[in-house]
């Protein structure tokens, strides 16, 4: 009799199967991902709290707004003042942009009170601790996020807050995905349920999202290259949905870029 096939992890494929058909892949995933990086969680957030304490001294206090838009960056500076552009571009205007550099360095950004631009020490590679140091020094009611290589029509936050005062927590609207030479791939655009979210493919992107601040909004700080599922993005809106009410908005307001360059997703050729 054939001994059963099994992972690194020591699980067999029966007991995969049954545990995807009874949880979703989710859990599996997750699963996985922490018992393979979780040990490095603990060195990781002491990194970001020193950087926070660093950058606080240098920042300084920050006036409270509406909505706090935080956005990564990593060595993208043909990209980065765009993607600022459509952030400050936003018809809500009582906002606060934040770039947060994984220690790449940053170009020249347009000149507005509403922007900061901050370093890290060194290079991280943790697109959720780069998150949450943006969201830890800034102070607002909601809070948005947007990557360096990615934009917003103008029309986003309006949207998003629209529904957000009818009583949403988390709202997420549509996104367009286009590829580097502009043309649409296509429109990623579904009605939020908490089951399909865990069995399939993410549908729900965080340059898409707007939220409530509140102690919990904060990213997980396991190291997601670019093979590791589930990614950030999905890990996040798996955990913030658990307790708040979600709301989607079918308005495109997002312009994706399908990147095959990126430093955090792998693309395939489209």
């Amino acid at each position: 009799m054939t001994a059963p096939t099994k992972d690194r992890n020591g699980v067999s494929a029966t007991v995969r199967r049954a545990l995807r058909d009874a949880f979703g892949l989710w859990p599996m995933h997750e699963a996985k991902t922490r018992l393979a990086l979780g040990r490095r969680v603990p060195a990781l957030r002491a990194f970001e709290d020193a950087e926070v304490a660093r950058l606080r001294a240098v920042v300084g206090a920050r006036p409270a707004s509406l909505v706090t838009t935080v956005m990564p960056t990593y060595r993208r500076p043909e990209l980065l003042p765009a993607a600022v552009e459509s952030a400050l571009a936003q018809t809500v205007t009582d906002q606060t942009v934040i770039v947060v550099d994984d220690g790449g360095g940053l170009p020249a950004l347009p000149q507005d009170p509403r922007l900061v631009a901050v370093s890290l020490s060194r290079n991280s590679g943790v697109l959720g601790l780069v998150r949450n140091v943006g969201i830890r020094l800034t102070d607002s009611r909601y809070l948005a996020f947007l990557d360096d290589d990615n934009t917003w029509r103008e029309d986003h936050l309006e949207h998003t807050l629209r529904a957000l005062s009818r009583g949403a927590d988390l709202v997420y609207s549509a996104v367009e995905r286009r590829r580097g030479d502009g043309t649409v791939l296509d429109v990623l655009s579904e009605p939020f349920d908490r089951k399909t979210l865990v069995d399939d493919s993410p549908y729900v992107d965080s340059n898409s999202i707007v939220l409530r601040r509140s102690p919990d909004v904060l990213f997980s700080r396991i190291p997601r290259v670019k093979a590791t599922l589930p990614k950030e993005d999905w890990e996040f809106v798996h955990r913030m949905s658990k307790r708040r009410v979600v709301e989607h908005v079918p308005e495109p307001t997002v312009r994706y870029l399908v990147n095959e360059a990126s430093y955090y997703t792998q693309w395939r050729a489209c």
